[in-house]
């Protein structure tokens, strides 16, 4: 139990961050490829969705750093290196920062599927019976809404600097 208590802790942490993201991409998507007259404000949040999601990057290795820095025990540095392949596949997120990879929007929603599988793996054994308590699922759905509404906070923030950035270019 000792282990799989730390893995399922930094597996919520990932998603508490990251697994909110495609559903925002998908609803800004979805609202931008409406059959309106050319709206450059809806580009530009499309544009900014990668800045968002490296945003969000970035206050995850934030977060791992406060952690790190109350305590600097081996034990500690054990726990937040439980699964390294994801912690990796986190700091990949910062990546998006760099324009070659923002231009490619499809990727940062590729990227965040990772982290959304654990919603859907936990979602599936809830179905089938192999996971015990309704209580995990409703962790992960108010998780989930938390991730949400954290990256949609995270876009407002990157959408109201490009406004502000823009405006202050052309004064």
């Amino acid at each position: 139990m000792g282990n799989s208590f730390f893995v399922y802790l930094q597996q919520l942490q990932l998603m508490a961050f990251f697994s909110g993201y495609p559903l925002l991409y998908a609803i800004i998507l979805f609202f931008a490829r409406k059959k309106l007259p050319q709206n450059n404000f809806r580009n530009r949040i499309v544009s900014l969705l990668p800045f968002a999601y490296a945003l969000i990057g970035t206050l995850y290795i934030g977060f791992q750093l406060k952690n790190l820095s109350l305590n600097y025990s081996a034990a500690n540095v054990k726990h937040l290196f439980m699964q390294p392949w994801l912690l990796i596949w986190a700091l990949l997120s910062l990546l998006f920062w760099l324009p070659a990879f923002s231009k490619k929007k499809e990727l940062s929603f590729i990227h965040s599927l990772v982290f959304f599988f654990f919603l859907v793996k936990d979602i599936v054994s809830q179905i089938t019976g192999s996971l015990g308590g309704r209580e995990m699922l409703q962790n992960d759905m108010r998780i989930y809404t938390v991730s949400f509404f954290l990256n949609l906070g995270a876009l407002l923030l990157i959408t109201l600097l490009s406004f502000a950035i823009g405006f202050i270019k052309r004064n």
